[in-house]
């Protein structure tokens, strides 16, 4: 049985290997918005809380643990804090050398920072100027990198009640290319762990212009029925939908009424069209006993199936009639299809650029707003 793909396969240049790993993702991110000046008022002192504090906005699927600590696995899942005060740390766990965070103050330019493996204390925010502050942390990473705990929160000062998260919620379902893979690319350099990037993914980039929180719940080389190497042993996406951690040997299991999406996108194909096109019957009931499950555990949910950016010709061709086909025996109002743009990458990989991801959010947004009534 073939194991999840590690980072030396994805430093391949862009080829079916490559092209493989375009279809993971779903993993989870939200658009965060300060705390109100006013909230100043209200902070309450001390100077460390759990990662599962209250005070403490969290989007994206993870686990809590009995202390508190909050496990994760999933790109796009996010911590934000407020401060009354001049300096935050964060206490993390990572099990691998392989995972990076972005850091942003005060809504400010992300900063790219490396978790090593093992425990640390990272310094997000230091030196600011004495009142009120944002801190947000984003995963960048996908499952198969690496998985990090996050223990707690130091500040010098007194936190502020947790940022506030939007009321919209979208469920963004994929692989790679909805994990962000090789956005963050270097000319002429070998493919490493560093160069994904969810927050420029086109998931985490609609939820911004819909104004919406996001879970991105994806895996690279994964797709409906089998994984870009033929493999229908391993996790797939009717498996790590169920997932708050994806992990073939030590899966943890999501409870779905924690978030209720008012939309969830389905971009799922580019892996099992790699080695050919999949039988019909057995692609279109895939889906369609995912989709009934979708219905079911969020009835109050639009779908939107589409078949994402990196196929072309007579594979596109048929994975556009297989949605059509789900979507017709599916016979419900709340699901449809929508057209993808095909946006090849560029010479160095397969998986689109960082440009090609913001095309992509541009396309979907009108049509998410028709869908949405938004």
């Amino acid at each position: 049985m073939a194991s999840i793909p590690r980072l030396a396969a994805l430093a391949v240049p862009a080829t079916a290997v490559a092209l493989a790993f375009a279809c993971a993702a779903v993993v989870t991110a939200a658009v965060l918005t300060a705390a109100p000046a006013s909230a100043a008022t209200t902070a309450t002192a001390g100077t460390s809380i759990t990662a599962a504090d209250p005070r403490v906005a969290r989007t994206g699927r993870s686990q809590v643990q009995p202390d508190g600590a909050v496990y994760f696995a999933y790109p796009g899942v996010g911590f934000a804090v407020a401060i009354d005060g001049t300096r935050v740390a964060m206490a993390v766990d990572a099990t691998s050398d392989n995972s990076y965070v972005d850091v942003m103050v005060d809504g400010g330019a992300a900063r790219k920072v490396h978790l090593a493996k093992g425990a640390q204390t990272l310094v997000l925010a230091e030196g600011l100027a004495a009142g009120p502050h944002r801190v947000e942390v984003v995963n960048r990473s996908e499952a198969w990198l690496g998985k990090a705990t996050v223990r707690r929160f130091d500040t010098d000062g007194a936190w502020l009640p947790a940022p506030a998260l939007p009321q919209r919620k979208l469920l963004v379902m994929g692989d790679s290319v909805t994990c962000g893979e090789a956005i963050d690319r270097v000319p002429g350099a070998k493919k490493e762990a560093s160069w994904w990037d969810a927050r420029a993914s086109y998931g985490m980039l609609l939820a911004r212009d819909l104004q919406a929180q996001v879970q991105l719940v994806c895996a690279g080389g994964r797709g409906l029925v089998r994984t870009w190497d033929n493999h229908t042993d391993q996790l797939n996406l009717p498996d790590y939908y169920q997932l708050a951690i994806a992990d073939q040997q030590q899966p943890v299991k999501w409870d779905q009424r924690q978030y209720h999406p008012d939309l969830i996108i389905s971009a799922i194909g580019t892996n099992d069209f790699n080695v050919g096109i999949p039988e019909r019957e057995q692609y279109v009931g895939t889906y369609v006993r995912l989709v009934r499950t979708l219905l079911a555990d969020h009835p109050q949910a639009k779908i939107v199936l589409t078949e994402g950016a990196m196929l072309k010709n007579e594979r596109k061709t048929a994975l556009v009639a297989y949605l059509a086909e789900t979507v017709r025996r599916v016979g419900d109002p709340r699901v449809q299809a929508v057209p993808s743009t095909t946006y090849p990458g560029d010479p160095q990989d397969a998986h689109p650029t960082r440009e090609q991801h913001a095309a992509m959010a541009r396309d979907l947004a009108p049509q998410m707003r028709k869908v949405m009534g938004w």
